[in-house]
């Protein structure tokens, strides 16, 4: 009896010593996911907001992208993996991972099949990409060391919180984040990463005010060429973004990347129909941001919605984008510099609410309105906005602290001769 009892055991214990082997391929694919999420912020981020900013900001708004992908590296390193993805709270992570501690060669991301240091790497590039897109609200006028005070609190205190909320999973997949528990679906970040940008970066705009001479000056993008660029290398790294965020070389990463082309396509040509029809012209720079508008709106909804979801999901979010950058901006009054509210978080709130609309269960095991499962739109509601009241909160006391300890803004004169020369003493001739 024992010997058969020992028999069974080892059975039993062969499928789950194979199901936590290193599978090469899926790694090989995390790993060059990881190289285009990277890429996304440098070069791709900096070159998009560096060609819509005044040449004699340039540098400085380049400069942003480029701290920031070196600061949060060693902030996710040091504290904010581990707030992220580990403990069994549904509110925040613990301290197992601090300074990476216990990460070793053989460590498992469980339950996916390839090492936890792809998958650290991997989120630490998300990490990276959503302070830098909240610098867009604000271009222009911020102080950069106090810019740095501010995405160094933020990823601890809302981006670590609200990314643990939504994607911690226990070994055996089994959601923890109270988000997760809830039923809220954000495949890539519709949540995470860009209404959680897009809002820090509204209220940014609106605590900093808005530029010297904005709505006198003219304040026209001083080289589109980079910023076609840059929306070109933001386009081919999310695949990395949102295929990638299939954890797997398989089927749902095959779909994630055919409905997220679709998806940037039908929102680029939404966005251009909508300018062309009101404005008499076809912009250049209203298809890139049309083309990003559908990126982050089909984010949320990558690994759950078919390419007729994602057509529709584009051209809506094309023209609603347009509307949030042109009409509702003007409306409000505030100054988001380069439209990372307009973009990311209109997009994302509108690609995270329609998610609750075609989600396909054949493709996500989720199905959405159109399936019969009209209460996923709802759930999707609450977690746009228990997303907004945090962020917004949060962000707030963060910058409102920062400013009565260090100040934010430069002053008149030096916004006047460019933050390239006052705050890093060169400039672009």
């Amino acid at each position: 009896m024992l010997a058969s009892t020992a028999a069974w055991a080892e059975e039993a214990a062969a499928p789950a010593a194979a199901a936590v082997a290193v599978d090469t391929g899926i790694t090989a694919w995390m790993l060059t996911s990881t190289a285009l999420v990277l890429m996304m912020t440098i070069p791709g981020l900096a070159l998009f907001y560096g060609g819509m900013v005044r040449r004699k900001n340039l540098l400085g708004t380049m400069t942003q992208s480029f701290a920031i992908t070196c600061m949060i590296t060693v902030l996710w390193a040091v504290i904010g993996y581990s707030l992220a993805f580990t403990g069994s709270s549904a509110f925040i992570g613990g301290f197992d991972r601090v300074l990476l501690s216990g990460l070793e060669k053989g460590s498992m991301a469980l339950p996916n099949p390839f090492p936890e240091s792809v998958f650290m790497m991997f989120q630490m590039t998300f990490a990276i990409i959503t302070p830098a897109l909240i610098t867009g609200a604000f271009a222009d006028r911020m102080k950069f060391s106090s810019m740095l005070a501010f995405m160094a609190l933020w990823l601890v205190f809302v981006y670590a919180p609200i990314c643990h909320w939504v994607w911690m999973f226990d070994e055996t997949g089994a959601p923890i984040g109270f988000l997760a528990k809830m039923g809220v679906l954000d495949f890539a970040g519709g949540t995470v990463v860009h209404i959680n940008a897009g809002i820090a970066g509204l209220v940014a705009a609106i605590v900093l005010g808005p530029r010297k001479g904005y709505g006198t000056d003219n304040m026209a993008p001083h080289n589109l060429s980079l910023t076609i660029m840059g929306a070109s290398l933001l386009w081919v790294g999310w695949f990395g973004f949102n295929a990638g965020s299939a954890v797997n070389a398989d089927g749902r990463a095959g779909m994630a990347m055919a409905v997220t082309q679709i998806g940037a396509a039908s929102a680029a040509l939404s966005w251009m129909v909508a300018e062309w029809l009101l404005r008499k012209k076809p912009s250049a720079l209203g298809i890139a941001s049309g083309a990003v508008a559908g990126l982050v709106a089909i984010t949320p909804a990558a690994g759950f919605v078919d390419p007729r979801g994602a057509l529709v999901i584009g051209l809506i979010s094309g023209a609603v984008c347009y509307w949030g950058a042109t009409a509702l901006k003007h409306a409000m009054k505030y100054d988001d510099s380069l439209d990372a509210f307009g973009v990311h978080g209109v997009g994302g709130i509108v690609g995270a609410i329609l998610t609750g609309v075609f989600a396909v269960e054949s493709i996500g095991g989720v199905g959405g309105l159109l399936e019969g499962n009209g209460g996923q739109v709802m759930t999707q509601v609450y977690g746009v906005l228990i997303t907004v009241v945090y962020t917004a909160v949060v962000s707030f006391i963060l910058l409102k602290a920062i400013d009565m300890v260090m100040g934010l803004r430069v002053s008149a004169d030096e916004e006047r001769e460019g933050l390239d020369i006052t705050q890093h003493g060169e400039t672009v001739h």
